[in-house]
């Protein structure tokens, strides 16, 4: 139980790494932690236009590989039936919008993080074309 506390703080620490990162390249945060009955994305923002799902993977060290590498195919199928809910829920269906990965590598005792930006890292995934 307090190790999935300690990993949750962790976490948060790495979203907010994250969120400020994306602030500083111009992209406007709209949700942080953004919950559905369908699952959970990490942030979503606006990037002059273009909404991006993003799923931030927060790690201490590689020892278990590059962060980004634990976003699997079934994670991306749940981002993208939650972003297509998210769309269809504000109307949005028509804006265009991708789904970015952050990796944070912030060893212990680091002031500042290692963040690996990939904008647009995979294509909505689904069942033969099917989404939802």
């Amino acid at each position: 139980m307090l190790r999935g506390l300690v990993n949750r703080v962790f976490g948060n620490r790495g979203e907010r790494a994250a969120a400020r990162f994306l602030k500083a390249r111009g992209l406007r945060i709209i949700a942080r932690q953004y919950r559905s009955q369908l699952g959970e994305v990490d942030l979503i923002a606006d990037d002059h236009g273009t909404i991006a799902f993003v799923e931030v993977k927060a790690r201490r060290s590689w020892d278990k590989g590059h962060p980004a590498e634990a976003v699997t195919a079934a994670k991306r199928r749940q981002l993208t039936r939650i972003a297509i809910s998210y769309l269809k829920q504000r109307n949005w269906l028509d804006r265009p919008s991708r789904f970015d990965v952050i990796s944070v590598t912030w060893p212990e005792g680091a002031k500042r993080p290692q963040i690996d930006y990939y904008p647009n890292a995979f294509e909505p995934t689904g069942i033969d074309g099917m989404y939802s």
